[in-house]
């Protein structure tokens, strides 16, 4: 029903213009008599019309040329209307209607004077109360009703501006409330229950490999296996809440990222090289990414405790594990080291992590004096 009502609104609102240029015409041709000439006009004053609205130069012109050959002519209402609801300067608004009211009272005058009249319209003879009487009628009425209805106009689409400017500021408030409370409860199930399942699955890993007997190992070993998968579930649940809809939520590092590192390293002033051993097989994702941890941990580790060191990464691809280490040899005196940013997990959660899923780690000093951390990661966890 509403869509119904708004497109006659519409059909109506597009077909005024041209309905008005038709009753300006019928009314020329009533007024001043059938004849070519007037025929002609007529139809020019109402074409220009129904144009009026977005082109307002013809009606002006039809006017203009009109004044000078009919008398009253009765294209100045319908030019003053248009004239007051499309013009956008006051001047001009100002400029047209004493220009109006000029050939409305100073032609017939004029013509007077060279004892002629219009060619097409003579004019009866009225007096002047009467013509300017009939000047307010044709000029300025039609103004005022213009400016009222284009202020109303403007007043409405202001209404508008603001109403859609309130729904956008009032959607934001809502986004941000919303965005505010996920990372609230984001915040909370982080603090507890990530925190308690983390202990349950050491625990139950402790459990599983001191268990008293070959039952409580298997149970121990299922907490376990649930465990970390519900930590697994959690923390894409923890994602979902702190990651925006709109903001899909970016790719974790992998190898392919692990050059970039490097380079981040070297431009901070030490010396790595990476060295790959092995058949480069198809490694899962998970595996890629604690690996890629586990190289920035350690270079991490080397800008704050061995800065300008010598380091070398190696990557080895085996039949079952994806081992990676880092080795830095004693450091030399050089510049003092540059605090990079960290993973945030520290090599002794990495290696928890690490051995959790059926892997090895190891990280500590060499006998010459530097440092080696390296990682066995298995390609499917235990």
């Amino acid at each position: 029903m509403g869509g119904t009502k708004a497109g006659v609104t519409r059909l109506v609102d597009r077909a005024a213009p041209w309905l008005l240029g038709l009753l300006l015409a019928a009314f020329v041709v009533l007024d001043y008599g059938v004849h070519l000439a007037v025929a002609l006009f007529a139809v020019a004053a109402g074409v220009s019309a129904g144009l009026a609205r977005h082109r307002l130069a013809p009606l002006l012109a039809v006017t203009a040329v009109g004044s000078l050959l009919f008398s009253s002519w009765p294209a100045f209402a319908v030019a003053s209307y248009y004239s007051a609801t499309t013009l956008r300067r006051g001047g001009q608004v100002v400029l047209f209607a004493a220009a109006s009211a000029g050939a409305l009272l100073l032609v017939p005058a004029l013509y007077s004077l060279l004892g002629t009249d219009h060619v097409l319209g003579p004019e009866e003879p009225i007096t002047y109360p009467e013509r300017l009487f009939l000047t307010l009628l044709l000029v300025g009425l039609p103004l005022a009703v213009g400016l009222w209805i284009g202020a109303r106009r403007q007043v409405l689409a202001g209404l508008a501006e603001r109403a859609e400017r309130l729904e956008r500021e009032q959607a934001a408030t809502v986004e941000r409330a919303r965005a505010a409370e996920r990372t609230r409860i984001a915040r909370e199930m982080h603090d507890t229950v990530a925190h308690q399942v983390s202990l349950m699955v050491i625990h139950a890993g402790a459990l599983e490999l001191d268990g008293p007997d070959q039952q409580t190992r298997h149970t121990a070993e299922l907490i376990r296996a649930t465990g970390r998968q519900a930590l697994t579930n959690l923390r894409q649940v923890l994602h979902v809440l702190r990651t925006p809809a709109a903001d899909p939520p970016a790719p974790p590092p992998t190898l392919a990222d692990l050059d970039r590192l490097l380079q981040q390293s070297r431009a901070a002033g030490l010396p790595v090289r990476r060295t790959d051993r092995g058949e480069a097989r198809p490694v899962p994702v998970t595996a890629q990414h604690t690996a890629y941890r586990v190289v920035q941990e350690a270079l991490t580790n080397v800008h704050k405790h061995a800065a300008g060191a010598a380091t070398e990464v190696t990557v080895r691809y085996g039949q079952a594990n994806l081992e990676v280490s880092v080795h830095n040899v004693r450091p030399s005196a050089g510049p003092p080291a540059v605090r990079l940013p960290g993973s945030g997990l520290g090599l002794a959660g990495l290696g928890e992590r690490i051995r959790l899923a059926g892997g090895q780690f190891r990280a500590g000093p060499d006998p010459e004096g530097g440092f080696t951390v390296v990682a066995r990661i298995p390609r499917e966890p235990a």
